[in-house]
């Protein structure tokens, strides 16, 4: 009897629905080749929803989640001129983003920084810095920190208009975002990177003390303690140092988005975020709305979660380096979206549902029982 699973579709804003078109694709894909059924539930999210819904996490959405055995959605946020004309606690990310990491407890978010020879020319940075290309993984706290404590604001005693933002952790939330970087890094290189600021802030004090704590249980994995603003310029001048690196809400936050500079796009980098019972997927870049609906934008974020989805909730690795393998495929055969095509490398550019239709492809034909035998 085949496996089935329900999945709740948060197609988003902007290009959210063209590239979440194409992660259904390969999972029609997918189910071609594998034991398995995915039930696709969609539902609105995001600033489109707000206007449709009044509300951009709706009741209806958080349902259809709550009932789900996992969430993919697309990316958020309309126009400047479009999010100003929804209230500051209604605007995507306060409203629908954080509330649904929130309601999910989903503290631990997956980045692979992966840049494999077929796409090392993507990156900005010098060929001998690069290599042979790049493959780390960075985990960061979701949940907790300076973007869930308290907030205040107001006019001080002197009439002057102040804000005042709280970071708070407290050790079990960082013991759980630890086990989940250690467990990572034991599976991989046995190498670890603490990403902290010990020497300005208390918060790091104590997270580099349950750090020790917990690497005591991991006598096999080698923890290297690394500053934020070093791990930022390390990064940079010698990537491949790094495997998998941990870190709080915000360092991540600013970190993961410079590591989708050294690969040279956003768009090359998707993510997982999983909580204690339930996990979301999504491309870690914007909803791009000033290409939407013209069929150009970049969907290798939103398979690569998809794979993601796939090793990480369904237990399903063969299926999840199958999609890994067709993305490297549609670039090595010398194709890319028009935001990473470069002419002078005769590169040829692909819409966004050409893209899916190589990946689904290459699934198909890769996974079938015919191509295993061979």
């Amino acid at each position: 009897m085949s496996k089935s699973y329900a999945i709740a579709v948060l197609e988003g804003d902007g290009i959210g629905p063209e590239i979440s078109a194409e992660a259904a694709k390969v999972l029609g894909a997918i189910e071609s080749i594998a034991d398995v059924r995915f039930d696709l539930r969609y539902a609105p999210f995001g600033g489109q929803a707000y206007f449709d819904t009044g509300a951009s996490f709706p009741l209806e959405t958080q349902q259809v989640c709550d009932e789900a055995d996992v969430i993919i959605k697309g990316p958020i946020g309309l126009s400047h001129e479009e999010s100003k004309k929804i209230p500051p606690n209604e605007q995507p990310e306060r409203g629908a983003l954080l509330p649904l990491r929130k309601r999910y407890s989903t503290y631990a978010n997956f980045r692979p920084v992966y840049l494999p020879p077929e796409l090392v020319h993507f990156s900005p940075l010098k060929p001998e810095v690069v290599g042979d290309g790049i493959d780390i993984m960075m985990i960061r706290e979701l949940i907790s920190g300076l973007y869930f404590g308290a907030k205040e604001e107001g006019l001080d005693a002197q009439g002057l208009r102040y804000v005042k933002e709280t970071l708070e952790y407290d050790e079990q939330e960082i013991r759980d975002i630890l086990h989940v970087g250690f467990t990572e890094a034991r599976n991989r290189k046995k190498v670890l990177h603490n990403v902290h600021k010990s020497n300005v802030l208390l918060s790091s004090v104590l997270w580099n003390t349950v750090s020790d704590e917990v690497a005591a249980e991991y006598p096999d994995v080698e923890v290297k303690h690394v500053i934020v603003d070093a791990a930022a310029t390390a990064m940079v001048l010698n990537p491949r140092q790094f495997d998998v690196m941990v870190m709080e809400n915000m360092f991540g936050d600013i970190l993961t988005d410079l590591a989708g500079g050294l690969i040279g796009s956003l768009g090359l980098m998707p993510s997982a975020c999983l909580g204690h019972e339930k996990a979301y997927y999504e491309p870690s870049h914007g909803s791009a709305p000033d290409i939407a609906g013209r069929g150009i934008a970049n969907p290798y974020s939103m398979i690569g979660s998809v794979a993601l989805m796939l090793e990480k909730s369904f237990a399903m690795p063969r299926e999840a380096g199958l999609v890994w393998d067709a993305l490297r495929s549609v670039f090595r055969e010398g194709f890319a979206t028009p935001d990473l095509a470069k002419p002078e490398l005769g590169h040829k550019a692909l819409s966004t549902s050409e893209f899916g239709d190589k990946v689904a492809a290459f699934i198909v034909r890769q996974g079938s029982p015919e191509t295993e035998t061979v």
